[in-house]
């Protein structure tokens, strides 16, 4: 008995092309498995496999997820870390996308068959992505240093600020003014030179136990505090107690204080994907 196939209808066709699938991160599995209604909004989970890589995905409209609710965003984006953190967990490797990474279907093809076309297209892409942070993880350091403290210890250690300074007490009022003038300029150029050296100087040692590292925008800092150094770096699992070991060394240094956060998926290592 011979059958037609069943006609696309233009509507069947635009209903393919508004479906998506969101996707968390890309996993070293070549498993179809679910890991339950755990998504953002509460969506299933679950891969799309092609040969030993897979996508961690959700079903979605194709459309990015929107809200004014700056409260709701925040929840969107942190489910999507959990999701990478539990594949991360699960299967050891990953590649973590950015928030709100969408595959759309079009007309004649569906999301699914873009979803795994992009894999196989990228496949040696994702292989050496996969390759590079293997059995690595995300560190997150900031080294703080107290401005009042490191001023006075520059203050304690040159001949210049303390020639200038003893020039205060003689002058007259005048003077004086326009003598603390400078000295307040020499004591901001010291400082100047003192955080490219501090930076150098801690970037290499940190470099050592690092098999990359990215430096990030300094932030504001707290409690009279000044951040002169943010980085993320790619650490081997077996290489983060000397790199914690070598960081303790610096936050003993007077005036400095450091900040050592993760183990955490490589999210910035993966280029986007």
């Amino acid at each position: 008995m011979h059958h037609d196939k069943p006609e696309v209808t233009p509507r069947a066709e635009a209903a393919i092309a508004e479906e998506g699938r969101y996707l968390y991160c890309v996993a070293e599995s070549g498993e179809r498995v679910s890991l339950g209604k755990i998504g953002i909004e509460g969506n299933e989970v679950y891969t799309i496999p092609h040969k030993d890589i897979c996508a961690v995905v959700h079903n979605c409209p194709a459309q990015p997820y929107q809200s004014d609710d700056r409260e709701v965003v925040e929840a969107w984006v942190m489910t999507h870390q959990k999701i990478v953190d539990a594949a991360w967990e699960i299967w050891g490797t990953v590649l973590p996308l950015s928030f709100d990474t969408i595959i759309k279907g079009e007309l004649g093809s569906g999301c699914e068959r873009n979803m795994q076309d992009w894999l196989k297209l990228e496949y040696e892409s994702l292989k050496n992505k996969i390759e590079k942070v293997r059995g690595k993880a995300e560190y997150g350091v900031q080294v703080f240093w107290h401005p009042k403290v490191i001023a006075q210890i520059l203050a304690e250690t040159s001949s210049e600020i303390q020639k200038l300074d003893e020039e205060i007490r003689i002058k007259t009022k005048g003077l004086a003014y326009m003598y603390r003038q400078r000295l307040e300029n020499l004591i901001k150029r010291k400082m100047e030179t003192k955080t490219d050296e501090c930076f150098k100087d801690f970037y290499s040692r940190i470099r050592r136990h690092a098999d990359d590292i990215r430096v990030e925008k300094t932030k504001k800092a707290e409690q009279g505090l000044q951040m002169i150094m943010n980085l993320s770096c790619l650490v081997n699992k077996d290489s983060y107690q000397e790199l914690g070991e070598e960081l303790d060394r610096i936050n003993q240094r007077e005036g400095f204080s450091v900040r050592f956060t993760g183990p955490w998926p490589p999210y910035s290592f993966v280029g986007g994907v």
